[in-house]
């Protein structure tokens, strides 16, 4: 199966095709995929050099002529890196971009920490505006690149990743949804998560919502499902643990409730290893999720068998 950025480059291509507005702006990463592209429309795909800072810088003036830029880089020098330049030059002249980025938290270990992006989302949730999405499949990383797309001047972050689940479904851009209905809590599985989720929940009695946009974070989802589950809520996130509780906590604000927020952890993980190796580190892995699930519902979550 090709991955989410396998489907990148031709999605982006076709939409510099059919949209006059549409530019990409690149720092080397990803040119070969825009070659013919480039060929075609030698105005709107630019390549900036190995100059994050830029990358973002000219992202932001193409949008304030009246384009609609896609900017791609690795997370790590797409968020991180021009962070400032995130914030200024798109966010404080309100000029809409769509940023999106590979190599998701530790897609690539032998990268090493500098091409590792765990607090991407945690950072972007510092200001303010901003649209993030979270395939967790490359049907859904198409989907979700459209509509990112095609958000009139928005500002969207889509964050696409190697770790992918078996199948997709169908999502909106806008609402979780809802996978699976039970009576003793809610978990919330976001991206590429949901497959281990899923294995880790099966005999809990659960409800599993799926989230592939997590920003604006969608709380009135979330309320529904606690109405018949309860307001025991676990957050399973493909990158720093805890990124949402705060979001959770907000939408169940009026309710007595208690979140547990499952993500990577915050110790740098010193040795390359393989993806396995680190989502099993972190505890993302359906064994581990499955214990620390169950910790925090106890008992009373397991389902009975008819």
């Amino acid at each position: 199966m090709d991955t989410m950025r396998d489907r990148f480059a031709p999605v982006v291509s076709r939409l510099l095709d059919e949209d006059p507005r549409v530019a990409v702006v690149l720092a080397e990463i990803g040119l070969v995929g825009f070659e013919e592209a480039r060929h075609r429309h030698p105005d709107r795909v630019i390549n900036v050099g190995i100059r994050e800072q830029l990358l973002v810088g000219a992202g932001a003036g193409l949008a304030l002529t009246g384009l609609r830029p896609v900017v791609h880089t690795f997370a790590s020098f797409l968020v991180e890196r021009p962070f400032e330049q995130v914030k200024l030059d798109l966010g404080h002249q309100d000029a809409g971009a769509v940023l999106v980025s590979a190599s998701a938290s530790f897609d690539w270990p032998s990268g090493g920490y500098t091409h590792m992006s765990p607090g991407d989302i945690a950072l972007l949730d510092t200001l303010d505006g901003w649209t993030v999405h979270v395939p967790g499949h490359p049907d859904e990383a198409e989907t979700l690149l459209r509509h990112a797309v095609a958000a009139g001047d928005d500002k969207v972050y889509v964050r696409l990743s190697v770790q992918s689940n078996a199948e997709a479904l169908a999502v909106d851009g806008a609402r979780f949804r809802t996978v699976r209905e039970g009576r003793a809590g809610v978990v919330v599985a976001v991206g590429p998560m949901l497959d281990a989720v899923l294995a880790a929940t099966e005999v809990l009695d659960v409800t599993v919502l799926y989230g592939t946009t997590v920003r604006p974070f969608d709380s009135a989802t979330l309320r529904r499902a606690t109405e018949a589950a309860g307001t025991d809520v676990v957050l399973v996130e493909p990158y720093l643990a805890g990124t949402s509780t705060a979001a959770a906590s907000d939408a169940l604000a009026d309710l007595p409730h208690r979140v547990l927020g499952l993500g990577v952890g915050r110790r740098e993980l010193r040795r390359y290893g393989q993806i396995e190796e680190h989502v099993a580190a972190h505890g993302l892995d359906a064994g581990s999720l499955r214990e620390r699930i169950g910790g925090f519902l106890g008992a009373t979550a397991t389902r009975v068998s008819a």
